[in-house]
């Protein structure tokens, strides 16, 4: 029995010599390649690989808007009311999508809703929020777009009651003229 112990025990020993000694250091793995196209052809980034990570839904719709692309605009700021989930976010969208509607080579230009929009978030906001400075730049321009729509209305009517009163003028003229020259053929 002895001598089968000692016979396990060199074969054990032998094994343990043919296995070489674990290293502290892991080995290196193979580098993984992937066969991707170098340019990035995803709709949802027009910006590519090389975008600052730390700009935010906000920042890249008021790019886009800068770079007359309204509708990446509108997607940025719908991304970035549903990624911030706060007031200010909900209300800094609604004033940057109601900026856009005001834009006359938007395809979402609307005027007569950007200026129910305006009129409804003029009453929402509150100086304690915090929001986007180019957001309150949107808002002031939406406060001079609304002030000139207003303007341009006053105007128009100024214009039909100026035509009005020309109107009625000639008519008068017309009748004065036919009463003096209806006169002149009687008298002779």
């Amino acid at each position: 029995m002895r001598l089968i112990s000692i016979g396990i025990g060199c074969v054990l020993l032998s094994a343990c010599a043919a296995t070489p000694p674990k290293s502290d250091t892991p080995e290196p793995q193979p580098e993984i390649v992937l066969n991707l196209p170098a340019a990035s052809t995803c709709a949802c980034d027009p910006g590519g690989a090389d975008d600052d990570p730390g700009v935010t839904f906000l920042e890249k719709g008021i790019d886009a808007l800068t770079l007359g692309d309204h509708i990446s605009a509108v997607q940025y700021f719908q991304r970035h009311q549903r990624i911030e989930r706060t007031e200010a976010a909900a209300w800094e969208t609604a004033v940057a999508i109601a900026f856009i509607s005001t834009l006359p080579s938007s395809p979402f230009f609307e005027p007569q809703s950007s200026r129910a929009s305006f009129e409804r978030l003029s009453k929402q906001y509150r100086a304690d929020m915090q929001v986007h400075s180019g957001v309150l730049l949107m808002r002031d321009s939406l406060e001079m777009f609304v002030s000139m729509l207003d303007h341009a209305d006053d105007l128009r009517r100024q214009a039909d009651g100026l035509q009005d009163d020309l109107d009625k003028r000639e008519k008068a003229l017309k009748r004065l003229r036919d009463l003096t020259l209806g006169s002149r053929e009687e008298s002779q």
